[in-house]
Parts: structure tokens; C-alpha cells; sequence
């Protein structure tokens, strides 16, 4: 029907005639001449509607937004002056010969090259939301991305295996999706939340280098970087250490930045352990943009009056400070601003000290509610290991550890980018190794995998796990991008012996091991060989590619924050006889109220 796509017409082709199929983008009217704008997911192309041709002029007038055109013309330059160099085919203009109405259309509800549309708008009606030109190039770049990835891993020889959707529901991790059985009544699938179990079972198989760009489903809280359904890029392979598996995942990653976005991206990546990424960022996914840095006092404020420090200083918690260079012209109703936004992530408040004159260590120099409650050697270290110079502000964060990391993260993220402390790169990749192999969780009072309870120990860390678990490392890895988690994954454990250790470290016993997992650690006892991989997040990656605000605009059908798909109206309600077939009664709550003077 198309002899090319409408952002293909270029200079190249004056004088030939085209056929171009697509969507009336906009049509105007100029005194007897009547222009369209002609859309397809390639571009625009600006068509020419001459009177002179009186059974096209008519069809043409009749045109409004969103009807579905085909047009014949000959190509032709646009006169002097009026080209568009934002278009691709803006050298040139189609006049149209013939012109036909494939579809007409109603009037959408709103116009495709309408800002501030509020989202749920957009998500409601989708599939013309999915019209508009930035949200055609960002699932182009998708493909890109995912094209470019498939090609690597082909090259280096892994194959694409399928894993099941419906699976197992095992315990860690986050919330299952479960999947209720018609034939086994009373009984459950779960989608799944990774394949790790099977992208394991696959190496002890012998596909010693697998992929796969699958679904994955977790069934949590949602924010502007997940969703309940997202799409990773799966991969495990054998016969690789650590450094071997993170070498060859950054070459895949250059290669895939230098081929959807022509962007070379350093090499080699830095490396940090987490231990430093968190005393000096508070994350372990940081924005290493972002030219602030944390700085540890809480061995300097121990012995201070200020209960606020010395408090969390001599009880297991951290006193960090933030030093924000020429700080100090920042207004106290900023200052108020920032103390709100680090109570979001659990901080009680945010002290600060003003450093009007360094060489006064005092309330002369210092000006701070705070200074009057600190010793002249508290002030001196403070200053000190900040680098403070006259001009700046020192920001304070003293509670928990995870409280004082998460509040002075964000913050020190928030000032660099609202205050321009940022290096001026455009991408800083960053390898974080030597995870903690587990982490205590307070709620439950038991130990829990950091990663996953399949991540391997580091050499000569094995025994830890019964003695000492809090100091036993892992050979886990994550690859952060611009304060962005990119993938994570780890050398997996391929001794069945080991794997039962990790178990009861984490306080599954036997029975539950065999009842949820006893299907990997048979297949452990087989001959598994030494594997590891990681899987890197599609919907992330091209997410920072593109530039976009939140992962759901590259997403083609997302969900909300709510876990809702307005398109569909899903999640819904399913009659009698669905649930009967499934065995499924619903509890339905009854409320009584009592009316106003009737007891």
C-alpha cells in the first residue's frame, strides 16, 4: 500500500512519486492550499492539497485529526526558507495527486503534541498515548537495546532458553504472584520472580551459557522504577570467576550503549566495595555525578553533650556529615526544605553548621544552634575531615546506620543535581563487589540473604555463616549507572554442602529446604559445575537511555503505582463460575452500621 515509511521521504527522492500511508498528525489551511501533516512511526512528511485537483481538495477538507490517510504524490524541495530542520524530511514536501480516507476517526481526547498531560489520562487511553512521536522513539530505542544485547550474547555463544511461568512459590524475595490450579484444587502456582532456580538447573544440565529476556513478576510497592510485571535480561554461564563473568557484562554493556546510543562508555569500569560505597554515599547504587560525599565523625562525637550525637555514636549507629561547598548562602527556608525531604527516609531531623570563618572554631566562626554542645576537639575533626573551607555547610545525619545512609544519600543526590555539585559526565558506570552475604532483619529477629540464598561465599568466608554471618562477604556484584541499579547477580553456590550451610544460616530447616528447593539441591549432587551470572533490567536501562521520568514510558502496557492497568481495567472481578471451577470462596467483610440515635 506504501512505497516507503512518511520520515524516509528525503531530498534524495525529489522528483520520484511516493505512496505514504499513516496518520493525519495536523491539518492546515492556508488560503486554498491545505497541508497535512502526515505521521507514521518513522516521522512526519508535509503533504500539499492543490485545488487544482477538485475530487482530492474535497477529500481533503474533510480530513481531521487522527484519520487514517494514504496518499500518492510527487516529491518536491519545500521553497527557500521554510524547511525544518527538526525533521528528517524537512527539505521536502509531497504534492498530493490522489488521497484517500482509509478510516476516519473521532475526535481524541486530547491533542498528541499536548504537554502536562497528567498520567493517568495518558494511561487510560494508551494506544493513542502510544501515537505520540517521544513515546514511538522510546519503544524503537527498546527494540534497539534488546536487538543489541540478543546480537552480544549471540556472538559469545550463549542460546536463549525458555523457563516456566508457571512455577513454584519458595520462600525469600519479594511477594509472590500466585496462580491458583483448576485440576489441583487447593493448590497454587507462582509466576516467577527470576529464573534462578532454573537458569542454575540449565548449567547443571551443561548449557553452560544461557539468556533469556523474560518476564518477571514481584507482587510489592510500587515506585517510579518497578512495576509488578518488568523484563530482565537473564544470563548464567559456567566455568567463569567473578572478575571473568563482571569483565565480560561490561564489554556487553559498551557494546550495547555504543550500538542503540553511539555513546562509548569508559573502560575499564570502576570498582568499589560496598563497604565504601555505603560509608562514602550512603547507597550501594551511587550517582557518582554527583561530586558530594559523606563523611564518617562518629568516633568524634561520642563524648560530645549533644545527646543527638553521642547518643546513636555510642549505641551501634552513625554520625555522618555532608559538606556542601559555599553552603552557607543557603536560606533557612531551604535548609527547612531539606530537613522535611530526609524525614521521608526516617530521619528524626537535620542539624547543620554553618562555616562562616574556618579559622574560628567556635560560635564566632560556626554558626549553628548545635556548636555550643560540641568540644573544641569534636569541631576540629569535624572540620577537618570534611575539608570545610569559610563559605560552606556541613549537613548532619546521626541515627541507625541504614537511617543516616538512606536520608544523607538521597540528600547528598537531591543538592547535587538542584545545586550543580556534579562533574559534568554523562554516564558513571560503577561496579559495587564484596557484598554482605547476609543482613539482620529486626522485624523477624533472623538473618536474611542481602541477595539471594543461591549466592556463593567468599573464599575462606564458609565458616562465618555459623559463627559470624554479619561479616561473611559474598562473591556478588551489582553494576550501578547514574545512581541507578542496573543488574546485580553473584558466583552461585554448586556444592550442595555449602548450599544446606546457607539454609541453616538463614533459619530454613531441613524439611523446608527439601519441600521448597529440594528439586536444586538433588541436581547440586550431580556433578554442578562451578556457574554464576546476573540479570540486568530492560525496563531500567532504557529508561536512563531515553531519558524518560519513570520506567512506564517505555513500557508499551504498564501498570500503575497502584498495580492497576487502566487501558483494561485489570486487575477485575471474575463471575461465580470462574472461582467455583478454581475451589475459590471469597471472604467478604460485613460491616453493620448502626443509624444515628438507634442503638
Amino acid at each position: 500500500m506504501r512505497t516507503q515509511y512518511c520520515g524516509e521521504v528525503n531530498a534524495s527522492h525529489v522528483d520520484q512519486i511516493v505512496t505514504l500511508c499513516g496518520w493525519n498528525h495536523r491539518r492546515r489551511d492556508h488560503g486554498g492550499v491545505i497541508f497535512i501533516d502526515l505521521r507514521d512511526r518513522q516521522g512526519l512528511a508535509q503533504v500539499v492539497c492543490d485545488p487544482d485537483r477538485p475530487e482530492m481538495f474535497k477529500i481533503a477538507e474533510s480530513v481531521r485529526n487522527e484519520y487514517v490517510l494514504r496518499v500518492t504524490g510527487k516529491v518536491r524541495r519545500r521553497p527557500a526558507g521554510t524547511e525544518n530542520s527538526n525533521l528528517a524530511s524537512g527539505e521536502i514536501e509531497i504534492l498530493c495527486h490522489e488521497l484517500e480516507v482509509l478510516n476516519a476517526a473521532v475526535t481524541p481526547p486530547f491533542q498528541l503534541d499536548e504537554e502536562n498531560l497528567s498520567e493517568n489520562v495518558r494511561l487510560t487511553h494508551r494506544v493513542l498515548d502510544l501515537r505520540r512521536p517521544q513515546m514511538q522513539k522510546n519503544l524503537m530505542l527498546r527494540y534497539k537495546v534488546a536487538m543489541a544485547f540478543r546480537r552480544f550474547l549471540d556472538e559469545k555463544g550463549f542460546i536463549d532458553i525458555e523457563t516456566p511461568m508457571l512455577t513454584k512459590s519458595t520462600p525469600e524475595g519479594a511477594r509472590d504472584y500466585l496462580v491458583p490450579s483448576r485440576v489441583h484444587p487447593g493448590q497454587f502456582f507462582a509466576l516467577p520472580q527470576s529464573p534462578q532456580l532454573f537458569k542454575q538447573l540449565l548449567m547443571v544440565a551443561g548449557f553452560d551459557r544461557y539468556y533469556q529476556i523474560t518476564k518477571c513478576f514481584r507482587d510489592e510497592d510500587l515506585r517510579a522504577d518497578r512495576q509488578p510485571e518488568f523484563t530482565q535480561v537473564d544470563i548464567e554461564t559456567s566455568f567463569l570467576t567473578e572478575e571473568q563473568i563482571t569483565a565480560l557484562m561490561e564489554e556487553m554493556i559498551r557494546s550495547v550503549f555504543k550500538t542503540a546510543l553511539a555513546v562509548e562508555l569508559p573502560n575499564p569500569f570502576p570498582r568499589m566495595r560496598y563497604a565504601e560505597a555505603m560509608a562514602r554515599f550512603g547507597s550501594d547504587k551511587p550517582d557518582l555525578r554527583v561530586t558530594l560525599e559523606l563523611t564518617e565523625v562518629t568516633d568524634a562525637v561520642a563524648d560530645v553533650a549533644f545527646k543527638v550525637f553521642s547518643g546513636p555514636a555510642t549505641s551501634g549507629g552513625r554520625v555522618a556529615a555532608l559538606r556542601v561547598p559555599g553552603g552557607s548562602s543557603l536560606t533557612r527556608g531551604e535548609i527547612d526544605g531539606y530537613t522535611e525531604f530526609v524525614k521521608i527516609y526516617g530521619a528524626k531531623g537535620l542539624a547543620y553548621i554553618k562555616v562562616n570563618d574556618v579559622s574560628k572554631l567556635n560560635e564566632e566562626g560556626l554558626q549553628s544552634p548545635i556548636v555550643k554542645n560540641l568540644h573544641a576537639a569534636s569541631l576540629k575533626a569535624i572540620v577537618e575531615r570534611t575539608g570545610a573551607q569559610s563559605g560552606d555547610l556541613i549537613f548532619f545525619g546521626a541515627d541507625k546506620t541504614k537511617v543516616v545512609n538512606d536520608a544523607l544519600g538521597a540528600l547528598r543526590i537531591k543538592l547535587g543535581h538542584e545545586k550543580g555539585y556534579i562533574n559534568g559526565n554523562a554516564w558513571e558506570p560503577l561496579w559495587v563487589v564484596d557484598f554482605p552475604m547476609f543482613e539482620y532483619d529486626e522485624e523477624n529477629k533472623r538473618w536474611a540473604a542481602c541477595h539471594h540464598p543461591f549466592t556463593s561465599p567468599k573464599d575462606g568466608h564458609e565458616e562465618l555463616m555459623a559463627t559470624d554471618p554479619g561479616k561473611c562477604l559474598a562473591k556478588a556484584y551489582d553494576l550501578a549507572l547514574n545512581g541507578w541499579e542496573m543488574g546485580g547477580g553473584s558466583v552461585r553456590i554448586h556444592s550442595a554442602s555449602v548450599q544446606e550451610k546457607v539454609f541453616q544460616a538463614l533459619g530454613i530447616g531441613a524439611a523446608e529446604q527439601q519441600s521448597k528447593f529440594g528439586f536444586l539441591l538433588d541436581a547440586l549432587k550431580y556433578g554442578a559445575p562451578p556457574h554464576g551470572g546476573l540479570a540486568f533490567g530492560l525496563d531500567r536501562i532504557v529508561t536512563m537511555m531515553a531519558g524518560a521520568e519513570s520506567i512506564r514510558d517505555v513500557i508499551a502496557f504498564p501498570k500503575t503505582q497502584r498495580a492497576q492497568c487502566l487501558l483494561t481495567d485489570a486487575p477485575s472481578g471474575v463471575d461465580e463460575k470462574q472461582l467455583r471451577e478454581l475451589h475459590i470462596r471469597l471472604r467478604q467483610r460485613v460491616e453493620t452500621q448502626v443509624e444515628v440515635g438507634k442503638a
